[in-house]
């Protein structure tokens, strides 16, 4: 019961339990791919606004799985980002779509529309 209460003021503890190990795991990157990883970390969680915390920590892990796959084959950074680091990120980020607080303003929206809509017609 107190397990409940305390995750619901500070967040679920097992994610941030999965959080510290996804930076464990970065940090045994490269320089170059830590340092690209660390880049695209932050922007992602800015530009992303994932609210969920399952879905943000399902994120990053999926990236440092890419990144640690691609260290380990030698692949260089820009052929995992391509030439648009940004236009990466957006895509990357599309796959977790369901976890950013727009996706409730939107589904909101459309509601609010919807129930408009059924009300006009005679």
């Amino acid at each position: 019961m107190a397990m409940g209460w305390i995750e619901q003021v500070t967040g679920s503890l097992e994610q941030k339990k999965q959080y510290k190990q996804y930076k464990a795991r970065t940090k045994q990157l490269p320089a170059n791919y830590r340092t690209a990883i660390d880049a695209l970390e932050r922007y992602l969680t800015y530009f992303g606004a994932i609210t969920k915390g399952e879905t943000l920590v399902k994120m990053l892990e999926d990236l440092a799985d890419l990144f640690e796959q691609s260290a380990a084959g030698g692949t260089p950074v820009r052929e995992i980002v391509g030439e648009d680091p940004v236009e990466f990120a957006e895509t990357f980020l599309q796959n977790y779509s369901e976890g950013q607080w727009i996706s409730k303003e939107r589904r909101r929206l459309s509601e609010a529309i919807a129930s408009v809509a059924k009300e006009e017609v005679p």
